[in-house]
């Protein structure tokens, strides 16, 4: 609860007791408040009812400390899930292999990449996907290599013009008539070097590229068109072949195969999808598609539907588009001709960390506005420098907290050093509200996987280091009279612990959102 009054945790769970067992929901909520602390002893320091049917659970200060004890034992792997023993692909970013990967394509890109993160670290196994839109037939790769082969306009942009003057790409070309096999291996071209670009300059990884020219090779569509017609769910007429999208939800039938027998853009998808769920057996596939994608999933669902497999095994998230702003209007940053902004423009402009948060900070389904000027901003107004921040600070307090032989001697034989150290002596406010913050890591990752929502990182990040800032404000980690007093020496000893658990959480958080801890700032 976002009110400190109604406790660490709060249930509506009495109105649905109550609604079953016809009874007002206050009484149910004294009968569950009751239970809960006799499931629970020691880990609430008060379970209260509350009007008209709540119930309100404030952690104890105990409580708080064992799971501080629990955060500096498992380090690294604090908030990792259990193995859950389902597989999904994840098929994330987008783009056409007919030029450089440009804003629309990263929103998707790096929603798609740290979910995987999240999904992994959850206890998912996953396959991270590239579906590279290649094939010799479809019209952009034509286009692509009509362009190649100066006969067209259509995608010459600065990336095409640098590759056509390599003299290796030249020579392959001229003896090319083809605009296909062109377009083909030209797109090959671009998207190397876009693979390349993701992995080293934006950090966003994949495990395959699955090239849709693979699906014709190994006659994947086949495959669909002939378990459909099997089923019944396709027919002909004037030529081409249409698929009864009309029984499987959608509003009218689909063409899937044109009277001049080039397959519409939807059905390699569909093998593509049949190859995920069926060959490889995967038991979810995620897709995060762009905003030009609305509308596109009944079709696909309803044609998996007719192939026999259960559509709600494929999750569909839609990437909404991108503004850039600056100066409180919008702002075109590329020199290039045409209206698209590349993600390298807008890393070089801003840096990596910032265009990563920036990005996750905001639902998927939402339109955003990025802010240059804020993005670019070196002070605790730009979140992600804030965040930062915080693990900087803790990482020179952890290099200045240093014990003497005597202390650590003194703390030995009260029973505690840093290995072991004194828990019981963190007493302020300050203190159980960061490790309250703490604490909330292994449910924010559980959340944010289930629910598909990395955007609750980037929140995460900033409460926990809004916390950790408050705290060094007003708590210094080295009591003064630490080298005399033995209460002192034990209270810096937790404190010092405190600040060690933070960094290690924060470090956690920015490696799944795939963003640097910096050494200074």
């Amino acid at each position: 609860p976002e009110v400190k009054e109604f406790g660490d945790y709060s249930t509506n769970a009495a109105f649905v007791i109550a609604k079953k067992k016809l009874m007002a929901p206050l009484d149910a909520a004294k009968d569950l408040a009751t239970a809960i602390e006799k499931a629970e002893p020691g880990l609430f320091r008060k379970v209260e009812a509350k009007l008209p049917g709540f119930v309100n659970m404030h952690l104890s200060d105990d409580a708080l400390r064992a799971e501080l004890g629990s955060v500096l034992e498992k380090g690294a792997d604090y908030g990792r899930g259990m193995k859950k023993g389902e597989r999904i692909s994840l098929d994330y970013l987008d783009a056409n292999p007919t030029g450089p990967v440009h804003l629309g394509h990263a929103r998707g890109g790096f929603f798609g990449d740290v979910l995987a993160n999240i999904l992994a670290f959850a206890g998912y196994e996953i396959s991270r996907e590239f579906y590279v839109n290649n094939a010799r037939s479809s019209l952009q790769v034509r286009s692509l290599g009509k362009t190649a082969l100066g006969r067209g306009e259509e995608y010459k942009h600065e990336q095409l013009l640098r590759l056509l003057k390599k003299q290796e790409i030249a020579k392959r070309l001229k003896d090319m008539a083809d605009e296909g096999e062109a377009g083909y291996y030209v797109a090959d071209r671009i998207q190397k070097e876009n693979a390349d670009f993701l992995e080293k300059k934006a950090k966003i990884t994949f495990d395959i590229f699955f090239e849709e020219e693979s699906v014709y090779e190994k006659g994947l569509i086949d495959g669909v068109l002939g378990e459909l017609k099997k089923r019944g769910a396709i027919y002909e007429k004037d030529g081409a072949v249409w698929f009864k999208a009309s029984e499987h939800g959608d509003t009218e039938d689909r063409v899937f195969v044109r009277s001049d027998g080039a397959p519409t853009y939807v059905l390699p998808d569909i093998a593509y999808h049949r190859d995920r769920l069926v060959t490889r057996k995967y038991d979810k596939a995620i897709d995060i598609f762009g905003a030009d994608h609305h509308g596109y999933g009944p079709r696909l669902k309803g044609a998996l539907k007719a192939l026999g497999l259960d559509p709600k095994r494929v999750e569909i998230l839609t990437a909404q588009t991108v503004r850039l702003m600056k100066g409180g209007e919008e702002f075109k940053m590329s020199k290039r001709k045409g209206v698209f902004v590349t993600l390298e423009e807008l890393i070089e402009e801003v840096g990596l960390d910032a265009a990563r948060w920036f990005f996750l900070e905001k639902s998927l389904d939402t339109h955003m506005d990025f802010d240059l000027d804020l993005a670019k901003e070196r002070s605790q107004k730009n979140p992600v420098y804030y965040a930062q921040y915080a693990a900087v600070r803790a990482a020179n307090i952890l290099k200045k907290a240093k014990f003497t032989k005597k202390q650590l001697d003194s703390a030995k034989l009260a029973g505690y050093d840093t290995l072991v150290p004194p828990l019981g002596h963190l007493k302020e406010a300050e203190e159980f509200e960061l490790i309250k913050q703490l604490v909330r890591f292994p449910e924010t990752v559980a959340q944010a996987a289930a629910m598909r929502r990395p955007q609750e990182l980037p929140k995460y990040a900033s409460d926990l280091a809004h916390a950790f800032h408050l705290f060094y404000e007003r708590r210094r980690v080295i009591e003064e009279g630490a080298e005399t007093s033995l209460d002192a020496l034990l209270t810096s000893l937790a404190r010092r612990a405190l600040v060690l658990g933070t960094l290690g959480v924060l470090t956690n958080a920015f490696g799944l959102m795939g963003i640097a801890v910096p050494k200074k700032m």
